[in-house]
């Protein structure tokens, strides 16, 4: 079948932001999406796909930039996938996440709304995250200016080594070299490239996706607020000879607390059902909220910025007690690692805590016993089947649900339980706005919206946490 020839759109202006970070402009009535640009810049866009109602495209030519635009921090910008934002001033991505807000709420959800609170901003909006995970590739992604430059010049060793990266959107086997990632402390940098120059230098074998073949696999780095690390490698061969880079890291590297690793033989990178080994110290470090302590292990889920989780959870906090005269019975949906539950369990009679995995429902227990928590109770399994009447006949009827999904929303069966359930109010936490609002609507009928505070966790990415508090329809 012959390529249909795609059209170069010239001099267009773009006009506002669209899902997944990209930005939008309109012609002929047609919605044009394109990534790694800013309202107000114009540019000449190459369409790369072409359907009735709309196209997706790429950037050309930057004929005159937009008075928002700014210079991106990262020398991996536009390459890497991540940190979109980079060139939208700060204030103007939290002016974006607002309205991406309050138009999911009003356009998906069709909800009458009270005024949406002003959205809370990170204090920090570089080097926010505890936890980076980077891959090892045999042969690093090269762009097409260095692949030319190969094809010039096949001597070139530097562009034939191999890489500790990400991966390169949509692409499982492609990883791109990270030379310098600007979200945690400059430590995580340190620590990577060490760990990179001592294994080419050492003869350990990077892994190749296609072939199976490789040593070395991943590498998970975590620090906590006393700026303490965990660090993670996994490895692809049990006969790697992983004493020299292990004891070099511990040498090296006094900050880290936690010094681990893992054999994975299996075809995917899920470390999941695996053991991790501890070679030096601890197997966990601890983080703190308020006078709560908070055991994070390798496989522990916990929020990655973890000054904005503090927001974040006093405003769940805040919405699920407001108001009340005793302390109420609160559920906890999605409860993972019982973060939520044992940071609002001293303020309630009990919390009960409902989590699908397993080895979270362990963490939470682990956590709720070190902070002393005996009104916290955590049960494991599928929520639609957890959750029902009979249930909350052993656990009592709660005043309060605090619902905390994943990206995907609840499942309608969810949503009919909560709605039998019939709690006084609702705290709905949500990553997606736009699977909140299709909840929130099935809701709509017994249950009113007071308040919505939209939180911004991901600084220089499109993503935005969003807190709704509803009370039940008199």
């Amino acid at each position: 079948m012959k390529k249909k020839n795609l059209p170069l759109l010239e001099h267009i202006e773009i006009t506002g932001i669209a899902a997944e970070g990209k930005a939008l402009a309109r012609v002929d009535d047609v919605v044009v999406f394109v990534p790694y640009c800013v309202p107000g810049d114009i540019v000449d866009i190459q369409v790369t796909k072409k359907k009735h109602s709309f196209m997706e495209g790429r950037v050309v030519r930057l004929i005159q930039p937009s008075a928002q635009r700014c210079e991106a921090v990262c020398k991996h910008y536009g390459i890497c996938g991540g940190c979109k934002w980079q060139i939208l001033p700060y204030k103007e991505q939290l002016r974006w996440k607002q309205q991406q807000v309050t138009d999911n709420l009003t356009r998906i959800g069709k909800l009458q709304l009270p005024p949406i609170s002003p959205i809370l901003g990170s204090k920090k909006i570089y080097k926010y995250r505890n936890k980076l995970e980077f891959t090892f590739a045999e042969h690093k992604w090269l762009t097409t200016e260095q692949m030319s430059e190969l094809k010039a010049n096949p001597n070139n060793e530097t562009l034939r080594e191999p890489a500790l990266g990400f991966h390169i959107p949509n692409c499982f086997d492609k990883v791109l070299q990270i030379d310098e990632c600007h979200l945690m402390p400059n430590i995580q940098n340190e620590i990577r490239n060490a760990v990179r120059e001592y294994a080419m230098s050492h003869g350990i074998t990077f892994y190749n996706e296609r072939s199976h073949e490789g040593q070395l696999r991943n590498l998970m780095i975590r620090n906590n607020h006393l700026g303490e690390l965990m660090v993670v490698i996994v490895f692809a061969d049990k006969k790697t000879p992983i004493e020299g880079l292990m004891n070099m890291l511990h040498e090296r590297f006094p900050q880290i607390i936690s010094l681990m690793y893992c054999l994975n033989e299996k075809l995917n990178d899920t470390i999941g059902d695996l053991p991790v080994q501890t070679f030096y110290g601890q197997d966990y470090i601890l983080e703190q909220m308020e006078n709560l302590q908070f055991k994070v292990g390798p496989k522990s889920f916990y929020q990655t910025n973890t000054e904005q989780a503090y927001e974040l959870y006093k405003v769940a906090r805040r919405f699920a007690l407001e108001g009340t005269k005793n302390k109420p019975l609160i559920y906890d949906l999605y409860t993972g690692t019982g973060t939520i539950a044992n940071f609002v369990a001293p303020y309630a009679c009990k919390v009960v805590g409902i989590e699908y995995v397993e080895d979270a429902v362990v963490d939470a227990r682990i956590n709720a016993q070190l902070n002393h928590l005996d009104n916290t109770i955590f049960f494991a399994g599928d929520m639609k089947n957890v959750l029902s009447a009979d249930f909350i006949e052993q656990n009592g009827r709660p005043d309060v649900i605090i619902t905390d999904p994943p990206r995907a929303g609840m499942h309608e069966d969810v949503v009919n339980v909560i709605l039998h359930a019939a709690p006084e109010r609702i705290v709905y936490v949500s990553c997606n706005p736009a699977t909140q609002a299709r909840d929130l609507a099935l809701m709509d009928n017994l249950y009113e919206i007071k308040a919505v505070q939209p939180v911004d966790m991901f600084p220089q990415t499109q993503h935005v946490e969003n807190v709704v508090l509803l009370t039940r329809r008199l």
